[in-house]
């Protein structure tokens, strides 16, 4: 797993996996959370489910619970914080991308931002009109 424990991006699977946890799983019931949620387009294996267990327990982040024969796992105060964590980091991406995206015409031309520091961020005008840059 690739995921950070110092701020940065977890992977998708890290990130299903906390939220199915959000209450008491086994592997099998985690796996059907995962491909429900996303309409299919995540099927985690066994292996890299159980995988992924194991490191989110060493971690901290989820605990085994219930008896020897369907062992279940559930999320951890560490591992809520880490789910935050992502959710917060996912939303400033979404808004910045909506900003970004949100300039982007039809014709595929994007505003030109002024780099001065005088009017850094704002819309460069070219020939008294908003400059585009072609794609």
């Amino acid at each position: 797993m690739r995921d950070s424990a110092s701020g940065g991006a977890l992977t998708e699977v890290t990130f299903y996996i906390l939220l199915a946890l959000c209450e008491p799983r086994h592997g099998y019931a985690v796996m059907q959370f995962a491909a429900e949620r996303t309409g299919g387009r995540l099927e985690l294996g066994a292996g890299t489910l159980y995988g992924a267990l194991g490191t989110l327990e060493k971690r901290g982040w989820i605990r085994a619970c219930g008896g020897a024969r369907r062992r279940e796992y559930v999320i951890t105060p560490d591992g809520l914080a880490a789910a935050r964590a992502e959710l917060e980091r996912l939303r400033t991406l979404a808004a910045t991308a909506e900003e970004i995206l949100e300039g982007v015409n039809c014709n595929g031309e994007i505003p030109v931002l002024r780099a001065d520091a005088e009017g850094a961020g704002e819309v460069a005008e070219q020939d008294g009109a908003p400059g585009l840059a072609p794609c």
